[in-house]
């Protein structure tokens, strides 16, 4: 099926990604801390631990460190708890944000996430006020070029539940989260590369954002992914530049 054209803005985030690689470590820490408290310190019997160990290794965290930080979580050693947190609100526009947080002092995280929504334009909102508005999935998103012929027949076969071909020629492939690890095998198998491959909210429909409207969006978005907590933002914004 046909989509709208994301390329341009998955790339964007991408980039914004790679400047903020100093606070790549903090989060990939926490990820495996919680997941490993939650699920157990066996990376074969957690799949969230088995992909933040992935994140890991892409942001080249030293394996000492992915392991003291799986024991520090089972009870191993001695460490601080952190617990997850989901704030949702308002952006420019009306924009649809989510915010997940990991944090060990829920009363200075929502502090700091108000404070940025309210100085920058938009608005902290009660809980499932836009969670509705996104789709809690897997998510590949192969570059314009890619033959969508084969992805679509790998992926399906594999068990996800859709592939759309975007209007840059980008294709995306979506399943049901506990499904992303069957079909992110089956592509790789296949010498399927995706450049983005991640358990995602999805925004189901976009907000197109322009101008002076779209600079306050991203300097909102900015904003919140440097506070110390967050672990990532989701939004419906089509931003363009």
């Amino acid at each position: 099926m046909a989509g709208h054209s994301k390329w341009a803005n998955i790339q964007h985030r991408k980039g914004r990604q790679d400047e903020k690689r100093g606070k790549a470590w903090t989060r990939v820490i926490r990820e495996i801390m919680v997941a490993a408290r939650l699920g157990g310190g066996d990376p074969t019997a957690n799949p969230r631990l088995r992909l933040a160990i992935e994140k890991a290794k892409a942001v080249n965290l030293p394996v000492d460190t992915v392991k003291r930080n799986i024991d520090k979580a089972t009870g191993n050693l001695e460490g601080v708890s952190y617990e997850e947190i989901r704030y949702e609100g308002y952006g420019i526009g009306g924009a649809a944000i989510i915010v997940d947080c990991m944090t060990d002092n829920r009363v200075r995280t929502v502090a700091e996430v108000r404070h940025a929504f309210s100085k920058y334009g938009g608005n902290l909102g009660q809980e499932g006020s836009v969670a509705f508005q996104f789709k809690h999935c897997g998510q590949f998103v192969f570059a314009p070029g890619t033959s969508e012929d084969q992805v679509m027949e790998v992926a399906l076969e594999a068990g996800a539940e859709d592939v759309i071909a975007d209007d840059d020629g980008a294709i995306e492939v979506l399943t049901a989260p506990p499904d992303f690890e069957a079909v992110k095998s089956a592509l790789e198998a296949a010498g399927l590369k995706p450049d983005v491959a991640e358990v995602t909210m999805r925004a189901e429909n976009e907000i197109e954002l322009a101008g002076e409207d779209a600079q306050r969006m991203q300097k909102l978005l900015d904003v919140l992914e440097d506070l110390d907590d967050v672990q990532e933002v989701y939004h419906n914004a089509a931003l363009e530049e």
